[in-house]
């Protein structure tokens, strides 16, 4: 059978349905929300609404419940939060943050804000998550905490972690992006460290079109990510706040819109979830007949979630590369829905190595002359070289590629035909030029 990628026909075109969580309950609270004609209700000065409207507190009080957490505390993105929670753990200006160099570049420059220079540590072989050794061997007098993210909704190694942090008094920030639903010993992803991160953007598990969480147990925190969140500068002498550290203000608040569909999506994440696992558990127990990709390990006593499904690839028993099968695959496959102009939500990689980026190579952050990096006030060394992280490299340009279709939108039948491509372009590999 001829492949596509040589003119063959594909396996399929009609395009895979578009993972739509938003219905009729969005809808009508959404309404209400017009109806009550409070759209936003935060002033930025020191009031009862302060800390925002009914909607936005409802779904802080709901979020917390739901996973098990003292405090949660709304903003209008995860990036916004990363950047509350570097600030409300007290980061100086040429203090290190050790952060990972495979995932979204919000959580390494959450660092920069604060004038900190992040330092990237290399993920862990099978689970991606940053290695605690490495993690370990990149601690200094300077580093004030580590940003730790469950990268592909994996929870990271919170023992060894955790532990490393306590030996060295940091503080360890969460990011549970792509994580929702995920645990670790029965404990929330996402609640693991001292400060966790959620997004409400409109590609994650549940969303609220842009926005995020911030969850702690943490008291003194909380309270400093809600000021941070909020032009705390405007507010801390009428408040009586004696810790002015860090305490310039910003407006990362969400609507009473988004508020009130999050709350109806928090009620949706068991069932999306479950689904998200059980097409995991069918593609990959369908790809076993293929001996070149390895399905991703899970760590003892977790849950993932599954944001994407990572999978290795093994060139040398291939006979050719990831890239050349990977294009062949992609060549079978329709676009999804709502996702046009992406392609078959299938890639090789994930995001280039974090400090192979302009930002760190040139070492250009705020202004012309090299801030925070080269600053008087910073008096440790940079290394982001190429080479720095050798699995993060390994993992991104030879071995790993990842795919979306395990969505809960995506039926069996769906996804047989991407089985189909897989094994179409597997039994006709001789015919791939080797790119």
């Amino acid at each position: 059978m001829k492949l596509a990628i040589n003119g063959g026909k594909t396996v399929r075109k009609k395009p895979f349905p578009g993972y739509r969580v938003i219905g009729k309950e969005e809808k009508k609270a959404v309404c209400r929300v017009i109806d009550s004609g409070i759209l936003s209700r935060y002033l930025g000065c020191w009031h009862d609404d302060f800390y925002g409207g009914p909607e936005v507190r409802m779904l802080e009080k709901e979020w917390a419940e739901y996973f098990g957490i003292r405090h949660a505390i709304s903003v209008n993105s995860c990036t916004s939060g990363l950047y509350c929670a570097v600030g409300a753990v007290g980061t100086e200006p040429g203090e290190e943050i050790i952060v990972s160099p495979y995932t979204m570049s919000a959580s390494a420059t959450a660092a920069l804000i604060y004038n900190a220079i992040p330092v990237f540590a290399d993920i862990e072989e099978d689970y991606y998550c940053l290695e605690p050794e490495s993690v370990e061997s990149k601690i200094t007098s300077r580093t004030r905490g580590i940003i730790i993210v469950d990268i592909f909704g994996q929870p990271f190694n919170r023992d060894k972690i955790k532990a490393i942090a306590r030996k060295h008094g940091l503080y360890v920030i969460e990011d549970a992006a792509q994580a929702p639903g995920a645990k670790f010993a029965n404990r929330h992803a996402g609640t693991l460290g001292d400060i966790g991160v959620f997004s409400l953007n409109y590609h994650k598990h549940i969303h609220t079109g842009e926005g995020g969480i911030v969850v702690t147990d943490n008291d003194d925190l909380a309270e400093r990510v809600r000021l941070i969140r909020n032009h705390a500068e405007s507010v801390v002498a009428a408040k009586k706040e004696k810790n002015l550290v860090n305490m310039l203000g910003f407006n990362y608040r969400m609507t009473e819109l988004e508020a009130a569909v999050g709350r109806c999506q928090i009620r949706k994440l068991r069932g999306l979830l479950d689904a998200r696992l059980e097409n995991c558990c069918y593609i990959e127990e369908h790809l076993k007949g293929i001996p070149a990709i390895t399905p991703p390990a899970i760590r003892k006593n977790c849950v993932h979630s599954f944001y994407v499904h990572p999978f290795k690839f093994n060139s040398e028993i291939a006979g050719i590369s990831r890239e050349s099968y990977i294009n062949a695959v992609k060549a079978e496959l329709p676009e999804t829905e709502f996702r046009e102009n992406h392609g078959p939500l299938l890639s090789c990689g994930y995001v280039k190595p974090l400090y192979l980026q302009p930002l760190y190579q040139k070492q250009i952050a705020f202004g012309s002359k090299g801030y925070p990096f080269k600053a008087p006030f910073y008096k440790g060394k940079t290394d982001y070289r190429k080479g720095l992280c050798p699995v993060t490299e390994r993992m991104h340009y030879k071995e790993l590629f990842s795919h979306e279709f395990m969505l809960p939108s995506m039926s069996k039948s769906d996804i047989d035909d991407v089985i189909s491509a897989f094994y179409k372009v597997w039994e006709n590999r001789h015919e791939i030029k080797n790119g």
